[in-house]
This record gives C-alpha cells, structure tokens and sequence, in this order.
C-alpha cells in the first residue's frame, strides 16, 4: 500500500538548499510549510520559487503552504545555538525584540506590561520554559523560571487569547498574503483563529481562484466556535503548541481528536502539528512515545501531520521526511477503513445544505460502496473545485483516489487532501471526454492497468455544478 496520509514538513535554513530539497520530496514531502514568523517575505518568496523550480525538475506535484505570523507574540532571538534558561533562576522581561539571553527575555508585544499581572504563567516555546511574575515595573517584569529549558531562536510567548488585544489577521498578515497571492501559493494558514470572522477577513478569492485558507486551531475561542470555522475554511490544522499552553494537558488529546473528527465529518482536511518527531532535531531517530503520536494522528483521521523544527532547523531534515514517511505508511496500512467509513456514511457534510454539495456528497458515498464490494483499487474523481476529492477521500476508502482537474490550482491544492494523487487534466467537454481522458492519463501514468474495473466520479459535463455521475469502468 503507499502511503496515504500526506507529509507537509517546515522549510528554514537546514533544509532550503536545492540539494536537501530535492531529497525531501524524494522522501514524501507532499506539502512544503514556509513559516514567516521567522523569516521576511522576501526570504520566504525566494524559497518558494525554489521549490517550484525543484519540484518541477523533479516532476512532481509538491504544493506551498504559507504560515501567516498572526498575533503571536514571541520572544527576543536567542540564536540557532541557544540560550539555557535554567528552573530556579530569575530573569527581566522587556519590551523589544533585538534580542534575548538567559537573564533578560524581550518580548515584541508593547502591552506586555498592561496585560501581564504578577502571579501570572508565561509560557515561552511549546511548553519550553514556564516564568511565573513576581513583580512589575515602569519599564521591566521580574519573573521566576518555574520550568527551565534551552530556548532557541524566537519561540513564541503565550498570552491568553481573551486577553490579546492584536486583530487576526493583522496588518503584517496582509501585507505577506498579498505577496505570496500574486506568487501564485497553493495554500494560506492563519494563525490565532478565534472565530469565522477572523476568516472571512482574509478576503481573498474562494478556493481554488485563490489560495485553500487553513485555519489554525490554537485557541480555546477557536475550539468553542469551531463549526463556524470549519464553515468558513477549507482546510484546519489542530495547532498543539499554543492550544495546548490554553487548555489543560489531560484535555488536548480529546480536543484533538474531536477536531480531527468534525473536520474530516465535514469534509476538510485537517493537519496535525507541532513536536511530533521533535527530537530528531538533534537525534536520528525519534523516542517510541513520538512514533506512537505519529500513529495515533493516522489512526485519527490525519489527512496530513507536520514537521516543524525537525526540518526548519533540525539536523537532518532528509532522514527525518523518511522517518516519518515509514511510521505514517506503516499507520495506514494498520487503519481500519471499513470501519472509520460505516461511521461516517451516516454523517452529513456541513455545507450539504446546497443542493450540489448534497449531491455531490450522496454519490462519493455511493462511490465509496461501490469500490469496497467491488474490491476496486483505484477511483477516479474529476472535479473543478477539488470539493468532489476531498468528499470522497473523507471516507478513507481502500482505493487509491485518482484525483483529477483541468485547474492547476485544484490540483495543487489537493496535495494536501488524504490518499490523492493529484493529477491536470488538458481539457473538460463531456463526461464521455472527460472519462476518456483520465483514463488514459492514469493508463499512461502506470497508475491503472488495461481491463482493471475503476470507479469515476464526475459530472454530467465540466460545467455541471454538482458531481452526478458514478461509473464503474474498465480500463482499455
């Protein structure tokens, strides 16, 4: 079996050379995360015609998300080494951001003193060191290192998000979005979702005339309004860092799978994120708690799991694609299809109020039947949109999902979508047209062979608004 849940794995400075690039994609990244909160848009749009230009050398489809900064606060740069912060020493904390080291902390958020009282935790990194306040002065905080750690770089500071006062997205937001939009990105995500408005203010152009928007789950807010937020995006990351600094720790877990749930219920494509192969930084080989993580992510409902630091910074991002390549293939070999599958066949997508998306919804259900008495090993999906792919493959059907389109930017997009393989399509016509296509681009691909039954899924012609026809066909 390949492997079906996708890899979306942090481009920085260890792994932004063509060279390493090109062997991260021969590895499995499927999707490449250029994170701004550490770079400038100049830095991020260079490495982003970089993998375009690698991808395309090596003919395949690798799509580019970009990671809007949002309001998130973050510390003083502690250097690529690192600064150790140790449990039981004192530090200041000031407003800034030139730079921080193990006895005074810059914090770039100039209401840090206004919104921080003494008795509070600060959080700084994922989980990495916690201060509590001890005192507060015109110009500085005192504050106590409860839990020490080695800080490094410019790891974020946790301020509660009912206290934050920064509008998401924020103006520097705009400014990268409008950038990386006329480069042509596949994918935005949005930092410090707190409810669908926060999306519905990004205000580009729906997916896929614009880029598919993730919303990042890192808020209680975000938790509470999630529906809505799913409504308004088309993709979600469960961002575990931030969220896991809001709610407790024997909570996270169960947030994690109730949003994995409702995303995949309602067809969207949900990210795992943060610290799952964390160790392999600096280790070759992650600790077995990490590659059980990995699994259980899989064994969710991932469509896809991240890779931040491991790849941005660590110490050999190629060894690390391939680890978490082997753990996640081998997770989806051990999935229960048949059974993640009856569970949903009984659930509703949350836009299956229009007419077309109910369709659309009742025939990849029909499709996903179909293909599992049938014992059929591919499907093919052909979709303007993306919306009949991303239906279908919420059922995690044992098939391969050939997924097909004549939009260039569908096709992109849904390099992130679970166990497709994304494929353009020259023109649209009739259904007979179109079939006739995809199945000699899957024949010629080597990816179906002659007199193998496979389902289709399309409309009636390429203007039709809703997929309406289900065959099941021989290959010629």
């Amino acid at each position: 079996m390949n492997r079906r849940t996708k890899i979306v794995a942090t481009i920085g400075p260890a792994s932004d050379d063509e060279t390493t690039l090109r062997a991260m994609i021969r590895e499995g990244m499927d999707v490449a995360r250029l994170g701004l909160a550490h770079n400038t848009i100049d830095e991020g749009l260079e490495r982003f015609h970089r993998i375009r230009a690698v991808a395309h050398d090596e003919g395949r489809r690798v799509g580019i998300l970009v990671d809007l900064p949002g309001p998130k606060v973050r510390a003083g740069n502690f250097g690529e080494t690192g600064v150790d912060v140790p449990t039981g020493s004192s530090v200041e904390l000031r407003v800034g951001e030139d730079g921080s080291t193990s006895d005074v902390i810059e914090v770039d958020y100039d209401q840090l003193l206004r919104d921080i009282q003494v008795g509070d935790r600060l959080t700084i990194g994922d989980g990495g060191a916690i201060l509590e306040i001890t005192d507060k002065q015109i110009d500085k905080m005192l504050a106590n290192v409860v839990h020490g750690s080695t800080l490094r770089g410019r790891p974020g500071v946790h301020v509660p998000s009912e206290r934050l006062q920064i509008p998401t997205p924020t103006p520097e937001d705009f400014l990268a979005l409008d950038a990386f939009v006329e480069a042509g990105v596949d994918m935005v995500a949005v930092s410090f979702v707190r409810s669908a408005h926060d999306m519905r203010r990004v205000g580009t152009e729906p997916h896929p005339r614009g880029p598919l928007l993730i919303a990042k789950i890192e808020t209680l807010a975000a938790v509470e309004n999630l529906p809505g937020i799913i409504e308004a995006s088309g993709a979600v990351m469960v961002a575990r860092g931030d969220l896991g600094n809001e709610c407790s720790l024997e909570d996270l877990p169960h947030l994690q799978k109730d949003i994995i749930r409702q995303c995949i219920a309602g067809g969207r494509p949900v990210i795992t994120a943060t610290q799952m192969l964390e160790s392999m930084i600096t280790s070759p080989a992650p600790t077995r708690a990490e590659a059980s993580d990995v699994a259980n992510a899989v064994f969710d409902g991932s469509s896809a799991v991240m890779l931040s630091g491991e790849t941005a910074i660590g110490s050999d991002p190629i060894n690390v694609v391939r680890t978490m390549s082997r753990i996640a293939c081998r997770a989806d070999e051990e999935m229960d299809y048949e059974a993640w599958a009856s569970k949903l066949a009984a659930l509703r997508m949350t836009d299956g109020g229009a007419e077309p998306a109910s369709v659309t919804d009742a025939m990849t259900m029909a499709a996903w039947r179909a293909t599992a008495e049938l014992g059929i090993k591919n499907v093919i999906c052909i979709s303007g949109s993306g919306f009949t792919v991303r239906s279908m493959a919420r059922f995690r059907p044992e098939a391969n999902i050939l997924g097909f389109s004549t939009n260039e930017a569908t096709v992109q997009q849904l390099t992130l979508s679970w166990g497709t393989m994304p494929m353009l399509m020259s023109t649209g016509g009739s259904n007979e047209e179109m079939v006739a296509e995809a199945l000699k681009l899957a024949k010629g691909a080597g990816l179906v062979r002659a007199g193998e039954l496979v389902g289709v899924l399309a409309g009636s012609d390429s203007r039709a608004r809703a997929t309406n026809v289900l065959r099941v066909e021989s290959v010629p």
